[in-house]
């Protein structure tokens, strides 16, 4: 053999082990780590755990390397790792229900709640008003009558003023009794019109006079003024949810409905204010602020005292 060729051969002999030395000594396990995701494996003496690996693996499950595989152990591989990861734990938020609370109608003392209109210096006529009467219906003719001819009054004077002289009314007027009040001749009239106690002009006297003379004739056609007023809002309760005074209005479509068609039957000082202010009184609406105590009583009297009245309501549906 020429020098030449012994010395391409120990050349060729030199660069094969120094390539055989460049190799790097890992395992079947480990290249294939190498391809699914770009971890070290050195010889160490700390050891990377299965779990730690298989969570890393499981949370970079969108790399793009996951999805270039050169064989089908290699694809076998990567899901295996993927089965025994711990699986990702994600808080879900808990969503609270919006719960409305009902506003209570108590106040410290024992006390209980009434609408801001009634004060510590309301008078106790007032008060009495409020509570026994104001909102609660009223399906009697004589009732009826007596509270439009005080809701007239409050085009000269306040509730106050008026219920204080009730008594002195009744008397007057023999009980609000719309037969006996129509009969009432020009010397009643007069006399009434001058006993200053009442407080009552002659024109005021004389209009509750012919307003119970246009009652009669209501009664002759619809059997009761009751069934004709109470028809005009289906027999029941008009129901005003008011957190504030100042929600509370002074009059709807409703009492000017029935304040023309009032008028139309020749009723006098029946104007749309007026009217709602009759209908707060009769309670053929309830305008009870929520949070008064009195909002959920007149709204249980609505369905038991005068059930035979209103047969249809459904108190749940009204809160």
């Amino acid at each position: 053999m020429s020098k030449g060729n012994v010395r391409r051969s120990l050349f060729l002999e030199k660069n094969r082990s120094i390539k055989e030395q460049e190799k790097p000594n890992q395992g079947f396990l480990s290249r294939h780590f190498k391809k699914i995701y770009p971890l070290s494996l050195q010889k160490s003496t700390s050891s990377l755990s299965l779990s730690s690996l298989s969570l890393s693996l499981s949370q970079n499950s969108n790399d793009s390397s996951l999805k270039d595989y050169i064989t089908p152990l290699d694809r076998q591989i990567a899901l295996s790792l993927r089965l025994i990861a711990p699986p990702e734990r994600r808080e879900v938020p808990v969503a609270i229900p919006n719960v409305q609370k009902q506003p209570s109608s108590e106040v410290g003392n024992g006390e209980v709640k009434r609408c801001n209109w009634i004060t510590k210096n309301s008078d106790k006529v007032y008060v009495e008003f409020h509570d026994e009467c104001w909102g609660v219906p009223v399906y009697e003719d004589n009732q009826l009558f007596e509270l439009l001819a005080m809701s007239g009054m409050l085009m000269d004077y306040n509730w106050t003023e008026i219920l204080r002289r009730k008594e002195l009314l009744r008397d007057a007027f023999s009980g609000f009794d719309s037969n006996a009040v129509a009969q009432m001749g020009e010397k009643e009239i007069t006399e009434t019109a001058s006993n200053k106690a009442l407080m009552l002009a002659e024109s005021r006297v004389r209009c509750i006079v012919d307003n119970a003379k246009c009652m009669q004739k209501v009664v002759r056609q619809f059997g009761s003024f009751s069934s004709y007023i109470w028809g005009f809002v289906n027999h029941k309760p008009m129901i005003i949810r008011c957190r504030y005074p100042k929600s509370v209005p002074l009059r709807t479509p409703k009492s000017e409905a029935i304040s023309r068609d009032l008028i139309k039957r020749g009723f006098r000082l029946v104007g749309p204010v007026i009217v709602y202010s009759f209908m707060q009184a009769a309670g053929m609406t309830n305008d009870h602020l929520i949070h008064c105590y009195r909002y959920r009583e007149c709204l249980s009297l609505a369905q038991t005292q005068y059930m035979d009245a209103v047969p249809d309501i459904n108190i749940d549906l009204l809160y």
